[in-house]
């Protein structure tokens, strides 16, 4: 069911909005939990920490093409709040066909580049095996995410956040499966974690492709709509490279921490491995904000609902801030208690490890909450470079309190990086939205 979030309640059409897109993420995280879950308990700590630290790769990866898939269909969003149907389905036509010549060019380039990469981290030896045979399967299933994150893009930008949800919770359940099958039951080790992800996946993307065949004729494709327009196609590179680029500067950054938390060791390692999983569960709330805003500002900004963007960004900052507050300290409480879901050696070490970063990041939300909802809101109005000097700033910040903690052999410093990052970048995004929102539109 599609949405207008050009009419109606701000606050209530983006909490409606939301929710399904933070389940939906929550289901996605389960992806990757569930390969640290069984790979700790079934193959070892070493496997853990491989897998954790090629977290930090499947970020820069995946990043980079959610950033992309959402920024093409940006203009999608603003063509289906302009009430412009044929425009719509033409911005579809291209996004599609831009997707898959950099779905061939990404996969090709990061397979090729991969066993440099993890030398450039500092991989420890012990687990370089796992990491590298997790992580070549991911590249290689690069297709798969673009399918799922193209055509979720697609149905949030005409108001359906839900039928992504449904297929994503369908294939969470399915990777869970498969995850059991190949490492409990084959013993492929971490490689059949990332087997499992990759499948999972193109299912999801395969149940939203037959969804649309079926159900939405409104995105159904002619011969014309494939035509590329020149035009067309500048202005959705001009929004989707810079948001797939804003996910990588993130994403590069939490490389170079992982970089420095690997001097620490194997052990160190899969404490911030479990912890960042927790954390992350989170966290998606305000992804699925952020989600939500780059919608709802780009069917307003399509409307010339200006007053209502105010009123969208106001709404979505309070929601942020009361979340932040109770789940700050939900795992500030709690949430080492979860370490037991992922390892079965060094329990007490770890767990340790897990509080110290749970407590670091819990009291930090509120900043969090500002990346995402004014990145995204701002990208949605058809801001595209303004957002990745927040990103750089994000970059900094979080790379220099990594060496700086490295230098030490802080693991407390290594747990404040990520907070020092969003402040940097928050505080950034704030001040660029009352520029815009006084001077530019």
């Amino acid at each position: 069911m599609v949405q207008d979030m050009t009419v109606g309640n701000p606050t209530k059409r983006i909490l409606n909005f939301t929710a399904p897109i933070f389940i939906g993420n929550i289901f996605q995280q389960f992806y990757s939990m569930a390969d640290t879950i069984i790979v700790g308990k079934f193959v070892g700590n070493a496997a853990l920490a491989a897998v954790g630290a090629c977290g930090t790769l499947m970020f820069l990866i995946l990043g980079f093409l959610q950033g992309m898939t959402a920024g093409f269909t940006v203009v999608t969003a603003q063509h289906y709040g302009a009430g412009n149907q044929k425009a719509m389905r033409r911005s579809v036509a291209s996004a599609a066909v831009l997707s898959a010549v950099v779905s061939v060019v990404l996969t090709a380039v990061s397979m090729a580049m991969m066993e440099q990469i993890l030398h450039w981290m500092n991989t420890p030896e012990d687990m370089y095996g796992q990491a590298y045979g997790y992580i070549m399967v991911i590249c290689a299933g690069i297709v798969a995410q673009v399918l799922y994150n193209l055509l979720a893009s697609i149905l949030r930008a005409i108001g359906d956040s839900k039928r992504p949800l449904y297929f994503l919770i369908l294939a969470a359940f399915l990777n869970v499966v498969l995850d059991l099958l190949f490492i409990a039951g084959f013993h492929m080790g971490a490689e059949g974690a990332a087997y499992a992800t990759v499948i999972s996946q193109g299912v999801s993307g395969g149940l939203c492709l037959f969804y649309i065949y079926k159900k939405v004729p409104a995105l159904h494709l002619h011969r014309e709509d494939w035509r590329l327009d020149g035009d067309l196609v500048k202005w959705q590179v001009a929004i989707g490279f810079p948001m797939a680029f804003q996910y990588s500067i993130t994403a590069i950054g939490t490389i170079v921490l992982q970089a420095c938390l690997n001097t620490l060791g194997s052990v160190a390692a899969a404490g911030f491995a479990a912890a960042s999983k927790i954390e992350q569960v989170v966290s998606q709330a305000y992804v699925a904000l952020g989600t939500t805003m780059a919608t709802y500002c780009a069917q307003n900004t399509g409307a010339g609902e200006k007053e209502r963007l105010r009123k969208g960004f106001r709404s979505a900052t309070w929601i942020g801030i009361i979340y932040a507050v109770l789940s700050g300290l939900l795992i500030i409480l709690a949430g080492k208690y979860l370490t037991v879901l992922f390892v079965s050696e060094n329990l007490n070490e770890i767990t340790g490890y897990v509080d110290t970063y749970l407590k670091c990041v819990g009291i930090s939300f509120i900043p969090l909450v500002f990346v995402n909802v004014y990145r995204n809101g701002i990208q949605g109005m058809g801001f595209g470079l303004l957002p990745m000097t927040a990103g750089v700033a994000e970059l900094i910040g979080r790379s220099v309190m990594a060496l700086i903690a490295a230098w030490f052999g802080s693991y407390v410093g290594m747990c404040f990086a990520a907070p020092l990052a969003w402040v940097l970048a928050g505080g950034l995004l704030f001040v660029m939205y009352l520029y815009i929102m006084k001077k530019r539109i």
